[in-house]
């Protein structure tokens, strides 16, 4: 399958945003995790209007041991009552390891018990079985997730990750119970190319950018889930309704959260949770900027630059409102 996106005839002027958050995981001093912290972003990122999304990457997901998950989604579900949020789905294996049909089921069946719905991770046996074999465990994993986003992951992130070509893409679209995609190659072309699919063949389905670097994806018809947006929910919330009302303030605001996203994104990428840590704590909503001890961390350089572009960005906001 073939398709030459022309990304100005994709642009979507004044088009509802539908908004995403990672929660970032915070812990204190002692190592063990912040949980008014936690329950404190998750409500806010709520009370934004942003869609959160838990025990992903941000939330240490592939590190955290099932008990943490399990309260993760306990905690999420008090907080957010009848709405939605969705969670990581993640399956540990190895390389030349097959698709694991009942691991995938028991960790989608701990999110469902707290009616979340499911985002599933890639994992080798799921990746590795041919384009073929891909959307066969996807189709075996709708028999029991009706509901689910789908994750291509690249490389650079993770061994296991995958970006699927085309057609393997446009088949994984027309799974009824895939609800959309979240797209993690940070290529525009790529994600250009599923844009102009999508609206060819299933309007409804939604392209979630994972493009930390190119946040103005949703310009073009992307919805958003985010590393990035953990560290401001609030001026996400703004940015996202700016675009809807057609308010060229937008841009601005954008260049703003993008500036950021280049700063903490830099490499190496994983060590963004604890930008985010630091993020989170100068705005006063966590207690400590510490990060999971098997996660890479930032120099305290990066403290004043971040507070600078966090001043800019309450600055921009107060006076936009």
């Amino acid at each position: 399958m073939e398709t030459k996106p022309d990304p100005f005839k994709l642009l979507k002027p004044r088009r509802k945003i539908k908004g995403y958050s990672a929660i970032l995981l915070p812990f204190l001093e002692n190592g063990n995790i912040d949980w008014n912290g936690f329950c404190d972003h998750v409500k806010r990122t709520h009370d934004n209007g942003l869609v959160p999304a838990v025990n992903m990457d941000t939330g240490y997901g592939n590190l955290i041991d099932e008990t943490t998950k399990e309260e993760v989604l306990k905690q999420t579900r008090a907080i957010v009552g009848s709405s939605d949020f969705v969670a990581g789905a993640f399956v540990l294996d190895q390389p030349g390891a097959m698709f694991n049909s009942p691991a995938y089921r028991s960790a989608i069946e701990q999110i469902h018990r707290h009616q979340g719905i499911p985002v599933i991770f890639q994992s080798y046996g799921l990746t590795s079985s041919g384009n073929k074999g891909i959307i066969n465990a996807y189709r075996e994993i709708e028999k029991f997730a009706p509901r689910f986003v789908g994750f291509e992951l690249s490389t650079q992130f993770a061994p296991f990750g995958k970006i699927y070509d085309l057609d393997t893409y446009g088949e994984l679209m027309q799974i009824p119970g895939c609800l959309g995609a979240k797209h993690s190659s940070l290529n525009r072309m790529l994600e250009w190319q599923r844009l102009k699919l999508r609206d060819q063949t299933r309007p409804e389905f939604m392209v979630f950018t994972g493009n930390d670097l190119g946040i103005d994806m949703v310009m073009y018809g992307s919805d958003y889930l985010l590393g990035l947006s953990t560290f401001a929910p609030d001026a996400f919330s703004v940015r996202d309704k700016m675009w809807e009302m057609g308010d060229p303030r937008f841009y601005e605001l954008n260049d703003l959260l993008q500036y950021l996203g280049f700063l903490t994104f830099r490499n190496p990428v994983p060590a963004y949770k604890h930008s985010a840590a630091q993020f989170l704590k100068l705005k006063g909503w966590i207690k400590t900027n510490k990060t999971h001890s098997k996660s890479p961390e930032r120099p305290e350089s990066d403290i004043p630059l971040l507070q600078d572009i966090a001043n800019r960005i309450d600055v921009f906001i107060k006076e936009a409102l």
